[in-house]
C-alpha cells in the first residue's frame, strides 16, 4: 500500500475502494470495540472518552446507567468511583448537550460554547416564545443564580418559584419554572450540574463546574464546525457528511459542505470510495485513522465480543447501523408491550464485526439476577455453525455483564436461539 499524504493537499485514500466491512472494522477500532481492550482504570476510561467525545445520559437503569454501560462494552468492568473523580472532582467531564444529553469532555468545552452563546434563537416560534418567557421571567433568573453564589450547590427544588409568567407546554415542563429556567441556564452554560444523587442533580455556577484555570475561549463558528467534524470523524472512522452531522454535536455543523472541502485542501480529510454506496455522496477519513485502516485492511484489527447499550455511540444513527451492519434497531421501551418485537430494554449483541443477537435484558436487584427475558438470533448474518462459534462469547459477555451490575447469576427464562442454547442453558453462575 502506498504511503498516504506526503504533504498537505487534497488527495484520495490510495486504495481503489473499501468494502462495508472495512468501514465497520475501522468504526470498531475507533470505538474501541475491538482490538486490545483499554484499561479499566482511570486511563482507560480517558482515552475510551477521547476516542468517543461523548456519552449519551439515560434516566432508565434496568441493567445499569446507559453512560456506565457503554464504557464496560469496552473496557470490561471498572470503579465507578473512577468515573465519578472525572465528572466530579477533577471535573475533567461534565453533562451537555451532544447528539443527546451527554456526558462531554472539558477539553471540548469551546466547541459547545457556540451553541451556549446562541440559545435561544429566535429564529422559530419555538425560539420567539422561549426568548419572550425568559425575559418576563428575570427574577426568577436572578434568583437562581444569585442563590447559587450565595449558597453553594443545590437540587432543583432548593429554588423558590418565583416566576411571573408560568411556562405553558402540552409536555411534562408545563408550569415547572424553575426547572424550565435551570434548563435554559444550563444550556446557556451558566449553570451546571455539580453532582447527582440517583436522578437528582445539583446545580452551581458554571465556573465552579469546570478546570480550574480553564480558558474560556470563544472560537468562531467556522473553527468549531471544523474542529467538531474531524472529531466527529474520528470517531466514526468513515463517513459521510450526513454520517458526520448525525453524530456528536447532532445538527450542529453550519456550512459542513465547505468545511470538508476545505479540510480535505488541507489534507486533515481525505475522500475515500465505499463499494455499494452512491458515488455522488462521498466518503470521508481523517488522516489520523489511516493507521487503524492500514491495519483493517491487513486484518489486524482484534474482533472482540460485546453487549451494547440500546443508546451506544456505534448505534446512535439508526440509518447508518442499517447501512453498515444490515441491523434495524430501534428503542421499543415506549412501545406498547403488546407491539413490542423484542423487549423493553434490549441489547443488541456485537461479535466480530457482526451484530449478531439482541438480549432483552433486565436487573432484578432484590435477588441478584440477571434475567435474560429474551435472547435473539439475527437471522441472515449468519449461519448455524457461525452462531454456534459465537456462543461460548455471548455467555462470557453475559457473565462479564452480570457481575458488573451487582448479579450473582443470569437467568434466561424465555426465548434462546438453538445455536446458543447449549453454551447459555437455563442459569450462567457470575464467577
Amino acid at each position: 500500500m502506498t504511503s498516504p499524504l506526503p504533504g498537505p493537499g487534497p488527495a484520495a485514500y490510495p486504495a481503489a475502494e473499501l468494502d462495508r466491512r472495512a468501514v465497520r472494522r475501522l468504526a470498531l477500532v475507533r470505538q474501541r470495540l475491538a482490538g486490545p481492550p483499554p484499561s479499566p482504570a482511570a486511563d482507560g476510561l480517558r482515552e475510551v472518552l477521547r476516542a468517543l467525545r461523548c456519552l449519551q445520559l439515560d434516566p432508565v437503569g434496568v441493567v445499569a446507567p446507559s453512560h456506565e454501560l457503554v464504557l464496560w462494552s469496552r473496557v470490561g468492568a471498572f470503579d465507578r468511583a473512577d468515573l465519578d473523580r472525572l465528572r466530579w472532582e477533577e471535573r475533567w467531564l461534565f453533562d451537555y448537550w451532544a447528539h443527546a444529553a451527554s456526558v462531554v469532555l472539558a477539553e471540548d468545552h469551546a466547541l459547545h460554547h457556540l451553541m451556549m452563546r446562541r440559545y435561544p434563537r429566535g429564529t422559530s416560534d419555538h425560539g420567539r416564545r422561549l426568548t419572550a418567557w425568559i425575559e418576563a421571567n428575570g427574577v426568577l433568573r436572578e434568583h437562581i443564580l444569585q442563590r447559587l453564589a450565595e449558597r453553594g450547590p443545590q437540587p432543583t427544588d432548593g429554588f423558590e418559584d418565583l416566576a411571573a409568567v408560568p411556562w405553558e407546554s402540552s409536555g411534562w415542563t408545563a408550569g415547572r419554572n424553575v426547572e424550565r429556567m435551570l434548563d435554559v441556564l444550563w444550556t446557556q452554560g451558566r449553570v451546571m450540574v455539580a453532582g447527582r444523587e440517583g436522578r437528582r442533580r445539583h446545580w452551581d455556577l458554571a465556573e465552579r463546574c469546570l478546570p480550574e484555570g480553564m480558558e474560556h475561549t470563544e472560537l468562531p463558528e467556522a473553527e468549531v464546525v471544523a474542529r467538531a467534524a474531524e472529531l466527529a470523524l474520528l470517531a466514526l472512522g468513515a463517513g459521510r457528511a450526513r454520517d458526520i452531522e448525525r453524530h456528536f454535536l447532532r445538527d450542529r455543523y453550519p456550512g459542513l459542505g465547505g468545511v470538508l472541502a476545505e479540510l480535505v485542501e488541507r489534507g486533515r480529510v481525505l475522500r475515500v470510495r465505499v463499494a455499494d454506496t452512491r458515488p455522488n455522496d462521498p466518503w470521508y477519513v481523517h488522516r489520523d485513522a489511516l493507521p487503524d485502516l492500514e491495519r483493517v485492511e491487513s486484518g489486524e484489527w482484534g474482533p472482540r465480543t460485546a453487549l451494547l447499550s440500546p443508546f451506544d455511540n456505534l448505534l446512535c444513527d439508526r440509518e447508518r447501523t442499517e447501512l453498515l451492519w444490515g441491523f434495524a434497531f430501534r428503542n421499543e421501551m415506549y412501545v406498547p408491550r403488546a407491539r413490542r418485537e423484542y423487549g423493553y430494554y434490549v441489547l443488541p449483541v456485537l461479535h466480530g464485526d457482526r451484530l449478531v443477537g439482541r438480549a432483552a435484558l433486565r436487573m432484578d436487584r432484590r435477588t441478584r439476577t440477571l434475567n435474560a427475558e429474551d435472547v435473539f438470533a439475527e437471522e441472515g448474518t449468519r449461519s448455524t455453525e457461525d452462531l454456534a462459534e459465537a456462543a461460548p462469547a455471548v455467555a462470557a459477555a453475559l457473565t462479564d455483564l452480570a457481575g458488573f451490575a451487582g448479579a450473582e447469576r443470569v437467568r434466561f427464562p424465555g426465548r434462546v436461539p438453538e445455536a446458543w442454547r447449549g453454551a447459555l442453558g437455563r442459569e450462567l453462575v457470575v464467577g
